[in-house]
């Protein structure tokens, strides 16, 4: 779903990502963890086609990202929403900016959820936003789906729920999932991929079983970031 070789990316500070070389297989659900400053946001906004990359080779869903758009979902940090458009308002304009979008799926997980859909998006409680975030993400019916930590703001229990419904939804929809996150235990349960990074590099990558291959999720990252100081 997603290749890298020797992908990097640099800001004015210095260099957010380099010599970044991966692969993501199709049908996972790959957790993507390391410190803050490690890379992760920029490996995903390239991923997703929001920054080009500074040197390196990426392809995504077999091209470049920019022409896969209509094929992958995001939710970016913080759930991003239209806090001045109602729930209704927000998937009326899925449809009209998405080709394949799930119109009745998106509806009936609204009604799941229990959102009001004359409630604008700026008067939901933050679990609500980041769960009409994925919805809108879901409905656009993509091959893959990139989270950029969409649960970090969230308290334990608004957090299991979004957790929860993301995988009923990979489990419907057999799209491969990439999800950040820097709360280790969120992964375990969930993942079944890994990649860690740390200082801009990848520490690394493997499916999550044998990587670990018995060992606890979290001595296991914190083994491979202290090799990386």
């Amino acid at each position: 779903m997603i290749e890298t070789r020797g992908l990097g990316r640099r800001y004015r500070g210095g260099w957010a990502l380099r010599g970044c070389t991966l692969e993501v297989p199709a049908g996972r659900t790959v957790g993507l963890v390391g410190p803050n400053g490690a890379g992760k946001s920029t490996l995903l906004q390239l991923a997703v086609g929001l920054l080009g990359p500074s040197e390196g080779e990426l392809r995504v869903l077999g091209g470049p990202p920019a022409a896969r758009l209509a094929r992958i979902g995001f939710v970016g940090q913080d759930a991003p929403v239209h806090r001045s458009l109602t729930v209704a308002e927000h998937l009326t304009l899925g449809a009209r900016l998405n080709r394949h979008w799930d119109r009745a799926g998106a509806q009936r997980r609204i009604e799941e959820l229990g959102l009001d859909p004359g409630r604008r998006a700026g008067r939901l409680s933050g679990g609500q936003r980041a769960q009409l975030a994925l919805t809108l993400a879901l409905a656009k019916r993509p091959e893959l789906l990139v989270l950029d930590e969409p649960v970090a703001a969230l308290d334990p229990l608004a957090r299991r729920e979004f957790l929860d419904g993301l995988a009923r939804a990979r489990a419907d929809r057999g799209a491969t999932v990439l999800l950040s996150s820097h709360l280790v235990s969120d992964l375990s349960r969930d993942c079944d991929h890994l990649i860690v990074l740390g200082r801009g590099r990848v520490r690394a990558a493997g499916p999550l079983a044998d990587l670990l291959a018995g060992r606890d999720l979290e001595e296991y990252v914190l083994e491979q970031l202290e090799e990386a100081r």
